[in-house]
Order: C-alpha cells, then sequence, then structure tokens
C-alpha cells in the first residue's frame, strides 16, 4: 500500500494534539537495539541525517528563502518540513511530539542556524522513539492518514519522507549551483588521485 504525504506541515502538527497519541520519547530513551529491524532503520536513519544536515550547512545563509517558484516550498521549508513530519509520523505510531512544539515552524522557522537545530532536534526524537519502541510493537496496527497499516509502516514512511525530500533538497541545491558535499568530496578525491598519476606512466596492454 502507498501512502501519499501530502498533507500541509501546519495541519500534519495540528493532528498531534489528538488524543490517539500516546507515551512520549523519554528524555533519557532506553539503549539504541544492537540487531533487527530497529537497528536496520537506525542505520537508514543515520545515513539521511547526515546527508541532510551535510546539505543544510553547505546551503549558504541567504539562500534559505529561495523557492523554484510561487507556491513552491522554499529551502528552509522543505528543511521544516522534514522536521514536522518527523515529529507528525512517530505520533502515529504513538509517540507525542515535544511540549511547547511550533505547529507552524515551516513558516516561522527560516533562519539557518535555527532551521539546522530543529532538523537536529526533530532526528534526536525519532532516535528516542525508536528506542523507546520494542520489537513487539512493531506489528501492531495503527491508522495513517485514514489507511490500515502497522507500527512498522510508521516507521518506513518516517524514512522514506525523509529521503523523498532530500532528493528534493538536492536539486534546490543544483539549481543554486552548490554541489552536494558527498559529491564534493569525491571530485577532490578524484582529482588527488589523478594529481598522484605521473604523467609519463607507461600505459598497460
Amino acid at each position: 500500500m502507498k501512502i501519499r504525504h501530502l498533507v500541509p506541515c501546519s495541519l500534519a502538527l495540528a493532528f498531534l494534539a489528538a488524543p490517539g497519541a500516546r507515551a512520549q520519547a523519554p528524555a533519557a530513551a532506553p539503549a539504541a537495539p544492537a540487531s533487527g529491524f530497529r537497528a536496520e532503520f537506525l542505520g537508514q536513519q543515520a545515513y539521511g541525517e547526515k546527508q541532510i544536515l551535510d546539505l543544510a550547512e553547505a546551503t549558504p545563509a541567504d539562500k534559505f528563502g529561495w523557492r523554484p517558484g510561487e507556491g513552491v516550498r522554499s529551502i528552509s521549508e522543505v528543511y521544516m518540513h522534514i522536521a514536522g513530519g518527523n515529529y507528525l509520523f512517530l505520533g502515529f505510531a504513538g509517540v507525542k511530539p515535544p511540549a511547547g512544539l511550533d505547529k507552524e515552524m515551516e513558516k516561522n522557522v527560516t533562519e539557518k542556524s535555527k532551521v539546522i537545530d530543529e532538523l537536529k532536534k526533530s532526528f534526536a526524537h525519532v532516535r528516542a522513539g525508536i528506542a523507546a519502541t520494542s520489537d513487539a510493537d512493531l506489528d501492531k496496527p495503527v491508522k495513517m492518514f485514514g489507511h490500515d497499516t502497522t507500527v512498522r509502516g510508521v516507521l518506513l514512511s518516517v524514512v522514506s519522507h525523509e529521503f523523498e525530500h532530500l532528493g528534493q533538497s538536492i536539486a534546490y541545491a543544483r539549481m543554486n549551483g552548490i554541489v552536494p558535499p558527498w559529491t564534493a568530496e569525491q571530485q577532490k578525491r578524484l582529482k588527488e588521485s589523478m594529481e598522484k598519476k605521473p604523467a609519463d606512466a607507461p600505459v598497460k596492454k
């Protein structure tokens, strides 16, 4: 079943105030799982987090308000949509968002340093929520956007949503002449490798 991520961030966060959400991720979360689905999820989560944060750090502060056209999310709004989605999806799995969360963060948080700080908080919330969720909880049935799924399905939606908008952010960066840091690093290594190769090295036949 394909879940469509078309809920506006403001409406999505408003949902989190509903009584359906259960326990909030504790401040001191249990130790992260070392094996099984949750550990595999956290591996993908860590990879996505790093790329999102690295790209945000590489983006000049004066570009955070850039958008490709009228009515389309800006760079900062995409990042805040990712953060809001993290709280939203964990809410379906029974993990409450932090108290005092700005339900309009997508519009209100636009400064680079604050955007990155909110992203980091949302990623920490995801990790704490996963650690607080037991393996036995993964197959529990839940409703998400009116569809039947499980806690496991909710978690898959978390990471797929992050990667969906990472791709969008990469496209935005490229349109502004920003090379993703991991690509820049690969290009640097390739250049260094070529420079170390002797110009008169014999060609193998």
